[in-house]
């Protein structure tokens, strides 16, 4: 039987039919579902389109395209379809990223035309926790405080252009990044430890739903790295988020951050997945 097949932008009447879409795989698709529930379809509150790939009248997969380009629940016909699209428009996007098994083959087909990237990150595994850890918190961790922005603007500079490799600051001098790191301090989503006006360990909660947050931002200052903070801190990040946040913890990481990794595994997080990221 013919398959009726097409590539078209999603709007807001479209919105219960992408949810039903993101609840496959609700820590999976956390960061796009977190900016559909808080502003909705629409490309000009979204900061971009979201493609559905539509077929026989269902929307079999979406692919949110604003700073990131980010498919969701795509397989081989989807990852096509979007390829085509992206390829015909024109790299606007600063990354690709997602769950590997899309983002391979949707870098594979449009490499060709968007070489070169900056860097390929092929392996981030995807881990997750859905019970607190057993890990005594660092008690001296807690929510950033809306007067405290400016303590902690540079710490997270500093962990953006360490982790990215370039400065969130560097197209608009840093007003946007300003307002999204004051957004996230005012929902209750910036955790620190904070001394003499200094910060020693910080970490965001980036997306939330209702069934998972994604944890962003981890970083300990250069200077007090191998002296045992990020464990308890992040035990105490995971233990809050847990109560207060979402039943379900996610990050991914970079596979060849070793150390990274052995901590978020004493905390109790766990691989569950695996992400990969194209950077511009």
């Amino acid at each position: 039987m013919l398959r009726m097949s097409s590539l078209r932008v999603l709007r807001q009447t479209d919105l219960a039919e992408v949810l039903d879409l993101f609840a496959r795989d609700p820590v999976c698709n956390v960061f796009v579902e977190s900016r559909v529930r808080a502003v909705g379809l629409d490309p000009h509150r979204l900061g971009g389109e979201m493609w559905g790939h539509v077929v026989d009248g269902r929307i079999e997969a979406v692919c949110h395209v604003g700073a990131n380009l980010v498919p969701v629940e795509a397989g081989a016909e989807s990852v096509r379809v979007f390829a085509d699209r992206a390829r015909r428009q024109g790299r606007r996007c600063a990354s690709i990223v997602g769950p590997r098994e899309a983002v391979q083959p949707l870098w594979d087909l449009l490499e060709r035309d968007w070489a070169p990237a900056r860097e390929v990150r092929a392996r981030q595994p995807l881990m997750t926790a859905t019970a607190p850890s057993t890990v005594p918190g660092d008690p001296r961790v807690r929510r950033v405080q809306p007067e405290e922005l400016d303590v902690l603007l540079p710490a997270c500079v500093a962990m953006f252009t360490e982790e990215v490799g370039v400065s969130p600051t560097a197209l608009d001098g840093g007003a946007a990044y300003r307002a999204r790191v004051a957004e996230l301090i005012r929902s209750g989503r910036s955790f620190a430890r904070i001394e003499d006006g200094r910060v020693m360990f910080k970490a965001e909660i980036g997306s939330v739903t209702p069934s998972a947050c994604q944890v962003q931002g981890v970083w300990v200052a250069p200077e007090l790295r191998g002296r045992g903070l990020s464990v308890p801190g992040m035990a105490t990040v995971v233990n809050e988020s847990l109560r207060d946040i979402a039943p379900t913890v996610s990050l991914y990481v970079n596979d060849y951050n070793a150390p990274a990794r052995a901590a978020y595994r004493r905390v109790g997080l766990t691989d569950t997945g695996t992400f990969m990221s194209v950077l511009f």
